[in-house]
């Protein structure tokens, strides 16, 4: 079934296509060498537990962080419109925000506006020649909630029922589903179909998990990976502390990088007048199994504290992909070659506890959590979420494991007056058939993502993929279909599973969250089913539900 294109949409059209002819793709492919690391991972693990694919040569780096992410303009009254004009060739964005409040990806929008601002984005701020002109400074974050978004009316859930049922009821879902509309400036629920349900979410887990990380940790905590020194010797230990986008490329796209703790080990040890040591690596901070109930999946690492690029063998940094049979090792065997090429001898050793009178040599830390959240959102990240996870349970005292954080997740989910009733966790990335969470859950999580007394949660709403341009989402929408550039939602897809929750702005300017989820859905409707999800949320887009 297509829906029909709103007015909105035809007003922006040409602006689109101006600023889509104006942006040549911005994506960039770096070719590396990597020196075989099979020799050097030998030493650091114990014979029979590790088995190294050595011939890894001509890495490029994939700049994943430089896709498109549209300003949270789109939350407010001109969201509609001002959402579907960021193109999807977008060159880099430098980060969520400026000092300013204006988010980057306004920069491709600044091609065609003539006026300027943004504190990080003005002229005479570095703009290469040929980059589009500095945008207009944007409003604070959500800033329009309460004001010109809560402008049109809150639709009838009448109404909404006539837009939704007729996807959401299709047989291609199977018999199991449910789903809810909120909102998002109320509260309010306005469409409930077994929203009290609890059902296999699959990856819309990571919202909930996403959220746990954000209130317990902090949006600005950072994972740190350290080097130690343990007295009276020369032994170095490399101490994990559970970030997996530790890179070990040249293009660290902004993440923590072990050639930078490299440079600053080599450094404190040249003080200490030592050229010649004994490496070794602590990966002991989480407990339990490493490997998900799931078993070996390409999908998602041995989850522990210490790996570089996440444990992956091939260029990428998001998506499935062959992983490291023992991650920490591997890290540990890298760092040791990059230590060598900075003139520190190293003999490589196995796997040890730091101890606490240790002397720290050197530090790096993670992007903020607010970041971890967006890169895992937007690319449906396993591995960060899994990280996430042991985080939310080392803030909130519980064991840093699969069970551990599953219990944390919903302890910290309870602080924030959820409605929980019937929800279970069983992991940080929804891989798991073991979650059990309800459409009410997720939209009421969404709804108060955007409130004002939760800033800290901000960021669960700004990772969430954009419909059309990027993430999960990018590739799922028609570029004509009528959600494309003002629905953010979070996919989650499993066998017989098929899932959707996020937000979207309707005809009438509205913000509203929602969630949908299949869960008997025949193999063979799998396709069907996911564009029954799409579609309705396309309607809600073109709803003005009065």
């Amino acid at each position: 079934m297509v829906v029909p294109e709103p007015k909105v949409w035809r007003a922006a059209r040409p602006h689109v296509v101006r600023v889509a002819r104006g942006v040549k793709p911005g994506i960039a492919r770096v070719t590396r060498a990597v020196k075989p690391g099979a020799a050097r991972v030998a030493q650091v693990v114990k014979p029979g537990v590790v088995r190294v694919t050595s011939a890894v040569t001509a890495r490029s780096s994939q700049l994943t962080r430089n896709t498109k992410k549209l300003t949270t303009l789109q939350l407010t009254a001109g969201a509609a419109t001002l959402g579907l004009v960021f193109s999807a060739g977008a060159v880099a964005a430098a980060g969520p925000w400026d000092s300013s409040g204006q988010r980057t990806a306004e920069r491709d929008w600044a091609a065609s506006r003539d006026s300027q601002g943004g504190a990080d984005h003005g002229r005479g701020s570095g703009t290469a020649a040929g980059a589009p002109k500095p945008a207009p400074s944007a409003r604070s974050v959500l800033a329009g909630l309460g004001g010109a978004s809560g402008a049109g009316s809150t639709p009838e859930s009448a109404a909404l029922a006539a837009a939704l049922d007729p996807f959401l009821n299709s047989s291609v879902l199977g018999p199991r589903r449910a789903a809810a509309v909120v909102d998002v400036e109320t509260g309010e629920q306005l469409y409930d179909q077994n929203a009290d349900d609890a059902l296999t979410p699959a990856s819309t887990t990571k919202i909930a998990t996403a959220a746990a990380a954000l209130s317990a940790a902090g949006a600005d905590h950072r994972i740190e990976t350290r080097t130690v020194l343990e007295p009276d010797s020369t032994e170095v230990v490399l101490v994990g502390g559970g970030d997996p986008t530790l890179t070990a490329h040249k293009d660290t796209g902004g993440y923590a990088s072990l050639r930078t703790l490299a440079d600053g080990t080599a450094a404190a040890l040249d003080k200490r007048h030592l050229n010649e040591i004994t490496l070794t690596y602590d990966a002991s901070l989480y407990e339990g199994p490493e490997q998900h109930t799931i078993g070996e999946n390409d999908n998602l690492a041995l989850v522990v504290p210490l790996m570089a690029d996440e444990a992956r063998l091939n260029d990428s940094s998001s998506g499935p992909a062959d992983r490291d049979e023992n991650p920490a090792a591997v890290a540990t065997a890298k760092f040791a070659d990059l230590l060598e090429e900075r003139g520190i001898k190293t003999k490589t050793e196995g796997s040890v506890e730091a101890t606490k009178d240790a002397d720290e040599l050197a530090a790096v830390s993670s992007p903020p959590l607010s970041t971890l959240v967006e890169r895992m959102l937007t690319n449906s990240d396993n591995d960060i979420a899994e990280a996430l996870a042991r985080q939310v349970a080392l803030a909130t005292g519980e064991q840093p494991s699969f069970e551990g954080g599953a219990a944390a997740i919903k302890k910290e989910l309870k602080t924030l007056e959820l409605p929980l009733e019937g929800v279970e966790f069983a992991d940080g990335s929804g891989l798991s058939r073991g979650n059990r969470l309800t459409p009410a859950l997720l939209t009421t999580l969404l709804a108060e993502s955007a409130a004002s007394s939760h800033p800290e949660l901000r960021s669960v709403l700004t990772g969430l993929p954009v419909a059309g341009f990027t993430g999960t989402l990018r590739t799922r929408y028609p570029t004509d279909a009528t959600g494309t550039g003002v629905v953010r939602a979070k996919t989650g897809t499993l066998s017989n599973v098929n899932t959707l929750a996020g937000t979207v702005v309707d005809a009438d300017g509205r913000l509203l969250a929602f969630a949908f989820l299949a869960t008997e859905t025949e193999e063979a409707n799998k396709d069907l089913a996911q564009r029954a999800l799409t579609e309705a949320t396309s309607a809600l887009a073109m709803c003005g539900c009065r």
